[in-house]
């Protein structure tokens, strides 16, 4: 998609406020209030986001579309944050088919069309990197559960495994050897099955860019960002714990579940606090990123310490 059809960030908020004016503006304003609980889901796809995302009384503004699509971790494409947009530019990320299968009674493979009729929602989430800095990004998606439920998870099934395309040629980051390429990555069942579990389809309610993860990528929005794997291929169904481009890469500093932990430092940094992209300063880094209401419940019991 060429970028001159992005809807400028001024006059995508402006537009939000005038619908808010006239009392019609996108139900997903309830549902992002994010750690404040969830509300009713849109069905079709609202033509602005909202413009803040609450946090103990405090509005935290959208990041600029600017900032996220200029400032990504990409490795498939480069190490260098600010390189990523320019190398991926010509990724082709149409025609594109998701294969979801393994434990499942249902296998399908979903193309593009077929990913357009689930119902489309806007969430505005905070995304927190492990690196210690932060974004709020208004993505367009539908809960994964919606597409798992096609397929029909098995008993069998407790983990879900998430595989990026590997094409060393459209992705030159492919080629160095340091990592296990292609990039997988994988979920607890249930948490792949959790409302705020997402496949993003969009931002600032246009396709998402190649170096935002076009044309489809996971968003957990409790889980430190490296755990949103980027252009979804395949996705399977299994019995075990998968194992990650990153624990294969680094078993002693990067682990499975990976949940935003203020109060566990990652080996070579501490997780305390974040800084956010477009601010000055630095905020305090919020357990689960602020989505503990809804997803605490989900790691009863279990050490959080061991977060990594």
């Amino acid at each position: 998609m060429d970028t001159s059809e992005i809807t400028p960030e001024n006059v995508y908020l402006s537009r939000r406020e005038f619908l808010k004016g006239i009392g019609i503006a996108s139900t997903s304003a309830i549902i992002l209030a994010a750690c404040k609980g969830q509300g009713t889901p849109v069905t079709s796809i609202p033509s602005t986001p909202t413009g803040t995302v609450a946090d103990d009384g405090e509005k935290e503004p959208l990041t600029s579309f600017e900032a996220i699509t200029n400032y990504n971790n990409y490795y498939e494409f480069s190490t260098d944050k600010e390189a990523v947009a320019r190398l991926s530019k010509d990724f082709p990320i149409s025609p594109w088919k998701i294969e979801v299968g393994g434990l499942v009674n249902k296998p399908k493979t979903f193309d593009l069309d077929d990913l357009n009729k689930f119902s489309i929602q806007e969430r505005v989430y905070r995304l927190r990197c492990v690196e210690a800095w932060s974004m709020v990004i208004p993505w367009m998606g539908f809960p994964l559960a919606e597409l798992l439920n096609e397929v029909e998870p098995t008993s069998a099934a407790k983990f879900v495994r998430f595989e990026t395309l590997y094409d060393p040629n459209k992705m030159p980051g492919q080629n160095n050897s340091w990592y296990e390429w292609p990039y997988v990555e994988g979920l607890r069942l249930d948490e792949a099955m959790n409302d705020l579990t997402l496949l993003a389809t969009g931002l600032y309610g246009k396709n998402l860019l190649p170096q935002s993860g076009a044309p489809a990528r996971l968003v957990v929005p409790w889980k430190y960002g490296f755990k949103s794997i980027k252009a979804i291929v395949k996705i399977d169904l299994v019995e075990e714990m998968p194992t990650s481009l990153w624990m294969a890469a680094a078993p002693n500093e990067y682990g499975f579940y990976a949940n935003v932990n203020p109060d566990v430092s990652h080996p070579r940094w501490s997780q305390a606090t974040e800084r956010r992209i477009g601010e000055t300063g630095r905020r305090k880094t919020l357990m689960f990123n602020g989505y503990a209401d809804e997803v605490a419940h989900l790691y009863s019991g279990m050490d959080l310490s061991a977060n990594y």
